[in-house]
């Protein structure tokens, strides 16, 4: 009977251990086989899955490759930005497919499938669980998905509105003086001097969102977003690798690290968040920053509905604050440091910026309503965008098998918009797609584009960037007092090296020589 009983035990342990063994394997091997096929016998071509990695040595090799070196000083950036899948779009043909681990990655580039993918929101959702560690990055507005991100962009947009940012220019205006004061010391004693601008535009644009995120809380939101800084750094490495899962709770040194960093972010978002609701109950509290017109939004939707539920909790709104830091510095930053490289390469463009600049404003303070005249600026701006767009590709999940025009997707397929390799495409820009010319913006974007969706440095659809005004606004102020009072043009030690840490920055710094006028 005993002997019976552990023939039994060993029996359904077999059992058990042969199944487990079997969901790994098709996990690792046999599904995404089977979904290569399926991809395949659509007419897709791509490159093959190779067994738990996918492409994902290869694509951490050459992009390790590509940032050992500088590039030669021109705007095709695409095959050392993303050289992997330059190489595999070139290989393969636009519409073609690659892997991270085990997960496929279609990379789409027709006009009409973009379209539906950006405009259905509901349908391909922003990934989730591909790396979990992002999350102690950023969410918000950014991971919300269905109903819950309608609810969050209604209470987020009256503090990107317009009218509310005519509040925020002094503070503009504030962080702007102080990196004037900074490079202006610079060149104090020479009338003109050498000056990696890189850094003085990170601090200038962390101020920024920092006075106008927490407004008389600015000294703490500056601590809040140097930790986030060193955040993204970790982030960057983490999912630079394959992601094992549950492989975030092991107690590594990064780990840990970032676990500790979360925990220093949330902690101090929360205290500025708490004192700033007793001070809106003694009537004292500001509503000209972004957190107090987050706070004001969210207490009128519970105030309408009569529901807590209908406003945001305490970690949603630490969750805003964070995403605040993270699309508004970042895009900034990076839109101004690549529109100096470009009009210290080109001093006609920059002459003529400045000439407007100069024109409207003199040598007074920028206004709202001037800098909403700046058509030359603009101009420059869009083209930059184009050239070196902050965000050099968007991802979306399919959550159940969905069709994508004349394609069926299987579940677990992520669909990738690499808008800087569309944005230096030669078939929807022309021959001179790698060559700067703001001029071909003078009519507009959808002049230019053909009305097509071809143009996406904000993303697109529903859910396009909703500071998309905030970063513009932000950056024509800035470079409007650069014009005013320096003249540039890249110095000789300047090292031409475009790479993503989350966003497009120059690997080694922006080396400009700077002249007082």
């Amino acid at each position: 009977m005993e002997i019976t009983t552990v023939y039994y035990v060993l029996g359904v342990a077999s059992i058990i251990l042969l199944f487990c063994i079997w969901r790994v394997l098709n996990w690792l091997w046999f599904k995404p086989k089977k979904i290569e096929r399926f991809l395949r016998d659509q007419g897709l071509k791509g490159t093959p899955y190779k067994f738990l990695y996918g492409d994902l040595k290869e694509m951490a090799q050459m992009t390790n490759e590509a940032k050992s070196k500088p590039m030669s000083l021109n705007h095709n950036i695409a095959p050392r930005v993303l050289p992997f899948f330059h190489k595999s779009i070139t290989t393969h043909g636009k519409n073609c497919f690659t892997w991270i681990g085990t997960r496929p990655v279609l990379h789409v580039y027709d006009l009409s499938k973009i379209h539906e993918l950006m405009a259905n929101y509901n349908k391909f959702q922003k990934p989730r669980g591909v790396n979990p560690l992002t999350k102690l990055l950023v969410r918000g507005l950014l991971a919300t998905e269905g109903d819950q991100w309608v609810k969050h962009r209604k209470i987020i947009k009256p503090a990107f509105h317009m009218e509310k940012l005519k509040y925020m220019v002094p503070a503009f205006y504030a962080s702007c003086s102080d990196m004037m004061e900074k490079l202006e010391n610079a060149v104090s004693t020479k009338s003109s001097c050498e000056v990696d601008v890189w850094p003085h535009i990170q601090t200038f644009s962390s101020d920024v969102i920092s006075r106008t995120a927490f407004g008389s809380s600015f000294e703490e939101g500056r601590k809040i977003f140097e930790l986030q800084r060193e955040q993204s750094k970790l982030i960057a490495k983490a999912v630079s690798s394959v992601y094992i899962p549950g492989s975030r709770f092991l107690p590594t040194k990064n780990n840990k690290m970032m676990k500790e960093i979360h925990r220093q972010v949330k902690d101090s978002i929360s205290s500025i968040i708490n004192k700033r609701v007793v001070a809106m109950k003694a009537g004292e509290a500001s509503h000209d920053d972004l957190l107090g017109i987050l706070l004001d939004s969210s207490y009128e939707e519970i105030k309408q509905h009569g529901n807590t539920n209908s406003g945001l909790s305490t970690d949603e709104i630490i969750e805003e604050c964070k995403l605040f830091y993270f699309a508004g510095q970042e895009t900034t930053a990076n839109l101004l440091v690549w529109t100096m490289i470009l009009l210290g390469q080109h001093s006609e463009w920059q002459t003529r910026a400045r000439e407007e600049v100069l024109h409207i404003f003199g040598d007074q303070k920028p206004s709202i309503d001037g800098l909403s005249h700046l058509k030359v600026i603009n101009c420059i701006f869009n083209e930059v965008l184009r050239l070196y767009t902050p965000i050099v590709f968007l991802r979306r999940l399919i959550h159940e098998k969905t069709k994508l025009g004349d394609l069926t997707l299987p579940e677990g397929t992520i669909v990738q918009l690499n808008m800087l390799i569309l944005h230096h495409d030669k078939d929807m820009w022309g021959e001179d797609v790698n060559e700067f010319k703001p001029e071909r913006f003078s009519e507009g974007i959808s002049k230019v584009t053909k009305g097509q969706a071809a143009y996406y440095p904000f993303g697109g659809g529903p859910r396009i960037c909703i500071g998309q005004n905030f970063a513009i606004l932000e950056a024509k102020m800035a470079l409007a007092m650069i014009l005013q009072r320096f003249s540039f043009e890249l110095s000789p030690s300047y090292s031409h090296a475009p790479h993503t840490m989350l966003t497009l920055q120059p690997q080694f710094g922006a080396h400009l020589i700077l002249h007082k006028i």
